[in-house]
């Protein structure tokens, strides 16, 4: 599913976007790169590959890191990055719009074309492929929207989860607006995948989008407006949609659990 020269470059992207949801610049990066026996010179020059590719869009440089042999591969990616105010997660409140920028659901819908064998034809396929082969960290929009942003996260474990965190932080709870995460891709990828559009978008995960609460009234340009944070009771979830119908449902904070057993 993936070359080598994917795995340098999701691996380096990966851990930038964690800086471009704190609203930070990158200063560079560190890897520990181990290789089983059965991988030679050849992986580990298209694994450096796809990491220069990426550190170059980022305009940064892998700065050290490690390399040995092992069991199995493994690469560990360390982004250092610097901001004046680093956007924290637990800054939402009630009344602030929830905002997104980059989209969801591609890189699910992308993965799941693949580990199904789809043919990868259509414009909408190979979208989605790019966007889970070929993530980008959004250091700019980060950039955009740390100066109005009172808390932001990055969509690696799905939409929903994500943006459960920043209700959790918060105290708040987070209300999604499922018509404002549509797209045209998006749809053609699901219905060719015979799945909800909208579920891809919400549990999917690895689209490295970020979400941020801002106050109503402000924006920032290549952002889209995907709901708001309300006061939340003691017993209420976190997280409530509001499904194209016009249907308020609560839902589980479904996604990727790093954690679960």
């Amino acid at each position: 599913l993936l070359s080598f020269e994917d795995i340098g470059y999701r691996a380096t992207m990966a851990a930038a976007s964690d800086l471009a949801a704190m609203g930070a610049e990158p200063a560079g990066v560190l890897s520990a790169l181990v290789l089983p026996d059965d991988v030679g010179d050849e992986g580990l020059e298209a694994v450096a590959r796809g990491q220069r590719e990426a550190v170059g869009a980022l305009g940064t440089a892998v700065v050290g890191g490690n390399l040995a042999r092992g069991g199995e591969l493994s690469l560990t990616t360390t982004v250092l990055g610097r901001a004046p105010r680093p956007v924290p997660r637990g800054g939402a409140r009630p009344s602030d719009a929830l905002w997104l920028m980059g989209p969801v659901g591609l890189a699910a819908a992308g993965l799941r074309l693949l580990m199904e064998g789809r043919p990868i034809e259509t414009a909408a396929a190979r979208a989605c492929v790019a966007a889970w082969r070929r993530p980008r960290a959004r250091i700019a929009e980060g950039l955009a929207m740390r100066v109005v942003a009172t808390a932001a996260i990055d969509i690696s474990d799905g939409l929903a989860r994500d943006v459960g965190h920043l209700a959790h932080a918060g105290g708040v709870r987070a209300v999604i607006d499922v018509a404002t995460l549509d797209s045209a891709e998006l749809r053609a990828a699901a219905e060719e995948l015979g799945a909800s559009a909208g579920d891809l978008a919400l549990f999917g995960g690895e689209d490295y989008a970020i979400a941020f609460a801002a106050p109503e009234g402000v924006s920032v340009a290549g952002a889209t407006r995907i709901g708001w944070f309300e006061e939340r009771d003691a017993t209420g979830g976190a997280v409530v949609v509001i499904r194209p119908d016009g249907v308020r449902e609560e839902i589980r904070e479904g996604g990727f659990d790093h954690f679960a057993r």
